[in-house]
């Protein structure tokens, strides 16, 4: 589903080849703010010429085909996946009509937790973030949205290979179903009761600053609670769109695919997720669309932006392998080397690879091969000669999936879930912003403490 990028393939590009990247990175962070008119204009020009350019790099000038057909299979898949989740979630309509207290609105986040389990944090995600608004519409901050992206859209998705892109490549690799929720449950607990905590601390202190009304008008506010729900035929669609991800080629024999060197590309995975998507909104309710107020702008504006982010990405990508597979790091390939390493480039680049990598060379470190199933499935339950290694695909799962929260690029639902808060009139920090006022004052310290208590 997802590529890897091994040191062992040719040596990294020239230097030079990261700036499309780093160009990308800093008009995502800065275009809003100081080239709002602009940026807005031409974001898709310049992501997609930016992309073209690193693609046209490798083919023509490296000669190399094989990582660009990976990429493009894994952008085709992102892209298709993301796609049909928001057609999904778009015609279903949820309402809370409720008094959003922090009990109410931290109840929901944890709902979104663990429903991010089951649907996955892309799912779970676009499925809640319009009633979530909804619900707090009077008196919505900021710091709702993130927190929504911290605890929802990455976080949650930490007890199943469903929850999030790291963890499911860990199952297709060999890891069993059932040993996320064995293992990092407890991760999963300080993570989700922190964070949730941070909310309902910052939730409180708001709400003591805006209006709070009379005890009667609160009494019939909560007399008139009433849950509103339509479009339940989209739950059939959206389980169809999630099952579909399991039609991988290299697990399941004799799937029809694209063979392309050793990559296996399964379209009719592809396939299934647009057909279901093309009915979802055909037959969708109008109520819901409606009440969604559904607009197909902040999917394209993920689906551009990430076709650049991809294709920049490759050389950035490859020197992140390089370096992590240098005899000097692999000396170092330890519990908490690598949930660092690994959370960091995961939170800047794209954490499913960044898994993908740092599982290949904690194996290859105890002579295991990362293409054997049987050797990933005892790598996850320590060897009997180094029983340690099932904590060192902790601290890689851990790191890969929670860091993820770190930068509006690290996960895919990040930026969908922005781009759906601002087209609801909600102003959204800037790249830097976003990690400065929040990543490093409120999750960072939560991510210490999981360090602390699981890893460390």
């Amino acid at each position: 589903m997802f590529c890897l990028f091994l040191a062992a393939t040719p040596p990294p590009v020239q230097p030079y080849v990261v700036i499309p990247f780093i160009v990308l990175l800093g008009l995502i962070a800065c275009g809003p703010i100081f080239l709002e008119h602009f940026w807005h204009r031409y974001y898709r020009v310049i992501a997609i010429v930016l992309g073209l350019l690193v693609l046209s790099y490798y083919v023509l000038i490296l000669h190399d085909t094989h990582l660009p057909a990976e990429t493009l299979a894994d952008y085709a898949s992102f892209a298709i996946l993301l796609s049909a989740l928001y057609i999904a979630a778009g015609g279903i309509y949820i309402n809370v009509n409720a008094r959003a207290t922090p009990i109410t609105n931290v109840l929901l986040l944890i709902t979104g937790a663990i429903l991010a389990n089951i649907i996955g944090t892309t799912g779970a995600s676009l499925l809640l973030i319009r009633p979530y608004i909804r619900l707090n519409i009077n008196h919505i901050k900021t710091y709702h949205i993130i927190f929504f992206i911290f605890i929802v859209s990455n976080a949650g998705g930490l007890l199943t290979p469903l929850g999030d892109p790291p963890l499911f490549i860990g199952f297709l690799k060999g890891v069993p179903f059932f040993w996320t929720l064995q293992h990092l449950l407890l991760p999963w607990l300080i993570v989700v009761i922190g964070l949730s905590a941070l909310f309902y601390f910052l939730e409180s202190r708001n709400q003591v600053r805006t209006y709070q009304p009379t005890a009667e008008v609160k009494e019939k506010i909560d007399a008139q609670t009433e849950f509103f729900f339509t479009g339940k035929r989209n739950l059939v669609w959206l389980a169809i769109i999630i099952g579909a991800i399991f039609l991988d080629p290299n697990v399941i024999p004799g799937l029809p695919h694209i063979s392309f060197h050793e990559f296996k590309f399964s379209y009719i995975r592809e396939v299934i997720q647009l057909t279901a998507a093309f009915f979802c909104y055909r037959l969708a309710s109008k109520t819901a669309l409606n009440g969604n107020h559904f607009t197909f702008g902040p999917i394209l504006e993920v689906v551009f932006l990430f076709f650049g982010i991809f294709f920049t990405m490759m050389p950035a990508l490859q020197y992140a392998a390089h370096l992590a597979a240098s005899p000097s790091f692999a000396k170092l390939l330890t519990p908490d080397t690598v949930y660092w390493s690994a959370g960091m480039l995961s939170g800047f680049l794209d954490n499913a690879p960044t898994y993908a990598n740092f599982l290949s060379l904690s194996m290859a470190k105890y002579g295991l091969s990362y293409s054997s199933v049987d050797h990933v499935h005892k790598f996850a339950y320590g060897l009997e000669q180094a029983p340690e290694t099932y904590h060192l695909l902790e601290a890689i799962a851990v790191g890969s999936v929670l860091f993820g929260a770190f930068s509006y690029i690290g996960n895919g639902p990040n930026f969908m879930v922005k781009a759906i808060a601002e087209e609801a009139g909600i102003k959204m920090p800037s790249f830097f912003k976003y990690i400065t006022a929040f990543s490093i004052p409120f999750l960072l310290p939560v991510l210490f403490l999981v360090w602390l208590l699981v890893i460390y």
